[in-house]
């Protein structure tokens, strides 16, 4: 299987930046660039051996300081599991932000760590200077501290990590190929699993939840609302810096692009916006917690679909998952139904067996 870098920064925000008239911002929209570029390479050798490493350790919290390396080798352990805090709040908050997700796994869906059976859980921090972005690698996971213009820490949103992990749960279950819509869904997947988790931890239901997607990695003097919004695709920002939010709400409105790094893979980070308003619209539909019945139907979606599934099959599946948890015709299953339908997906609604589980 072929492994690609899951980024939570989108590279149409970065290329952008590279216009700045701020030769500061250019130069670390260009180092981001061009390390990730690096990265992406590493990736598919790092994948390999993600599994052999991945052996139970109830899901412990490790966290690295690179020292502004970007060699992990050479970063210095700063805190681990049970440990108290220590004197770096980037290691805390990211130490925290995995406990908060992990948690969140074992109480909700009953998931022993990203791959189910307790695989340890590695943080660092600090990575190079001026790094815009974090990501998961197939092994651990990774924090830039910005550049302090534009971005901020990345260890200060939590559904930031929450999306990132998100995205080794996903290549532990389905293993979508970071490709086309398959890469969309699965970059909505981790969006979908980062707003649970941070709705979970501040109890808020789906009415009460403001639906953006890093939230907190914006310095005050940009004009942004996030990254993304699950709520209203193409309304997280809209400004001279960095362009307006491209994200679609409808298929009507699906963005083709190639299958390229410069394409953002087929569009992940653009048309993710489009089964984001679908979870978003069943999570307000059903009413209550986000993380209940919307979570369980798209988590168990999740674990039924493969490497390729597209949008299509997506919707389908949450229809069947509805009625074999909730039961036909249910208030739930009519919430998936009419949600996808809003987005321009209608569901095929061949039988099924019905009932309860």
């Amino acid at each position: 299987m072929t492994h690609r870098l899951s980024c939570v920064t989108p590279p149409y925000i970065l290329t952008r930046l590279l216009e700045s008239e701020n030769h500061e911002i250019r130069d670390a929209a260009l180092s981001t660039l061009l390390t990730t570029a690096q990265l992406s390479g590493e990736r598919n050798v790092r994948g390999l051996i993600a599994g052999a490493l991945a052996a139970s350790e109830d899901g412990r919290r490790s966290i690295y300081d690179c020292r502004h390396s970007t060699f992990l080798p050479l970063a210095r352990l700063v805190r681990s599991e049970g440990q108290k805090p220590v004197a770096d709040a980037s290691a805390n908050r990211a130490y925290d932000g995995f406990g908060d997700t992990r948690q969140f796994y074992r109480d909700v869906f009953q998931r022993d760590s990203i791959d189910g059976r307790g695989m340890r859980l590695r943080g660092y921090v600090h990575r190079g200077r001026r790094y815009n972005n974090a990501f998961w690698d197939g092994q651990e996971m990774v924090f830039g501290d910005g550049d302090g213009q534009v971005f901020t820490d990345f260890t200060g949103s939590l559904d930031v990590i929450a999306h990132e992990l998100g995205h080794g749960i996903t290549e532990h279950t389905a293993g979508l190929e970071y490709r086309n819509q398959s890469g969309a869904l699965n970059e909505s997947l981790s969006d979908v699993a980062g707003s649970m988790v941070k709705q979970w931890k501040l109890q808020q239901t789906a009415e009460q939840a403001d639906w953006l997607i890093g939230a907190e990695v914006f310095t005050p003097t940009i004009d942004a609302d996030a990254l993304r919004s699950m709520k209203a695709p193409g309304t997280a920002f809209d400004n001279k810096l960095f362009g307006k939010d491209p994200q679609p709400d409808h298929m009507s409105r699906f963005v083709k692009l190639p299958d390229t790094p410069d394409g953002d893979n087929g569009g992940v980070h653009i048309n993710s916006g489009i089964p984001n308003k679908a979870f978003y619209l069943v999570a307000t539909g059903i009413g209550g917690f986000s993380w209940d019945a919307p979570g369980h139907i798209w988590y168990e979606s999740l674990k039924a679909s493969t490497a390729t599934t597209e949008f299509q099959e997506f919707a389908d599946t949450t229809y069947r998952k509805a009625e074999e948890l909730y039961g036909s015709g249910s208030t739930e299953q009519q919430a998936v139904k009419e949600a996808w339908s809003e987005v321009g997906i209608p569901v095929t609604t061949t039988p099924t067996l019905a009932g309860r589980r």
